[in-house]
């Protein structure tokens, strides 16, 4: 008996080693395949948040690529500015203003797209933002805004574009998530709750529209150096937050170009992928994270400590562009610096004069959307 189970065992040994040592060969003929089968030419685009950062460059390469793209963002005037680079570029653009955390408004972009280009094909949540903050000087406010833009805007756009999906047993969505979705980050509570949610729905909502015919991908970028810095919100000690969270997303090793992030995630919705984690640093993090999630937690505990601490009267959000420092802009952000330059962003040093704020309360900057 003992032989035969010994045996068995063995035997199971085998055909697991075959198996891993063949997984690359099929992982390669599957992505390979299904990425050649689905052609982006003439497919129409939905992409929120595609007026600057990350969504200006995926909205280049969809263009390059055949699709017809509709984009959507509050800001007008950027609107438009992008719009007039994509058409140059030879795009056929829709721009429409849209709050994304208003599902009246949702669904009212959804028809005019409808209208202007037919079927969406593909739907893109890419908009979100940043709130960077030790968790002490975090409000109940900054947690409703942030799951209202990375949670409930991304429903409301499925939601609306999922029945036309549905009849038609096709379409593909991409949820524009986070590592901030897959492993913890200190003084990105807010964040990083908000975005594990949207991972949590995307990757549930793969699950159950495949038998429709749609293919749900999760995207989960590390830091990306596209030049939002100005545009995320800073609380507790603000210039010391702006300071190493600018630095760290200019960092060439940790953080990723968003040409490249646009690239791996376009090519990660051609292929149906499951997830896609950029760039390969935070993939072995993010593994690492769910192998060892204790041994990471505590390192990421000791990070936490040479980050500024909390301070009275720190709930009080500051813009990036207002928490300025001499380390940051600087030439330790000069790869962010140049990416707002060129993805549409405001200028770093723009006066505060030419910028509207628009506030949720007399104390508060109403959050941007970004990628």
């Amino acid at each position: 008996m003992t032989i035969n189970y010994l045996g068995n065992y063995l035997g199971l040994l085998r055909l697991v080693a075959i198996a891993i040592a063949l997984l690359p060969v099929f992982v390669w003929l599957d992505r390979g395949s299904r990425e050649r089968g689905y052609n982006l030419q003439g497919k129409t685009v939905l992409m929120t948040g595609g007026s600057r950062g990350l969504g200006l460059v995926m909205a280049r390469q969809l263009i390059e690529a055949g699709a017809r793209l509709a984009i959507c963002a509050r800001d007008q005037a950027e609107l438009e500015r992008a719009c007039a680079e994509l058409t140059q570029r030879g795009g056929d653009v829709l721009a429409l203003t849209c709050d994304v955390t208003h599902q009246a408004q949702v669904e009212q972009m959804v028809q005019q797209v409808k209208e202007h280009f037919g079927a969406i094909d593909i739907l893109i949540n890419n908009a979100g933002t940043d709130i960077v903050g030790p968790l002490e000087n975090l409000t109940m406010q900054d947690y409703d805004d942030l799951m209202q833009l990375h949670f409930w805007a991304p429903l409301f756009t499925t939601t609306a574009v999922l029945p036309e999906m549905r009849q038609r047993r096709a379409g593909r969505i991409v949820n524009m998530s986070s590592v901030g979705g897959k492993v913890v980050s200190p003084h990105m509570v807010a964040y990083c709750a908000s975005k594990f949610a949207l991972t949590g729905l995307s990757e549930g909502m793969r699950v159950e529209l495949a038998q429709s015919g749609i293919a749900v991908t999760t995207v989960c970028p590390g830091l990306i150096y596209t030049g939002v810095n100005d545009h995320g919100l800073f609380k507790g000690q603000h210039r010391k937050e702006f300071t190493w969270f600018s630095i760290s997303e200019s960092l060439p090793v940790i953080s990723a170009s968003p040409e490249k992030v646009a690239r791996v995630a376009i090519a990660g919705l051609r292929r149906g992928a499951a997830e896609v984690i950029v760039p390969l640093p935070i993939l072995l993090m993010a593994r690492f994270y769910g192998v060892f999630p204790g041994v990471m937690t505590n390192l990421l505990s000791w990070g936490n400590r040479l980050l500024p601490g909390p301070t009275e009267g720190g709930q009080e959000r500051a813009f990036g562009r207002d928490s300025h420092s001499s380390w940051a802009p600087s030439w330790l952000t000069y790869l962010s610096d140049r990416a707002a330059r060129r993805n549409n962003e405001l200028p770093v040093n723009e006066p505060k004069a030419t910028t509207e704020v628009k506030p949720v309360s007399p104390r508060a900057p109403q959050p941007e959307e970004t990628a």
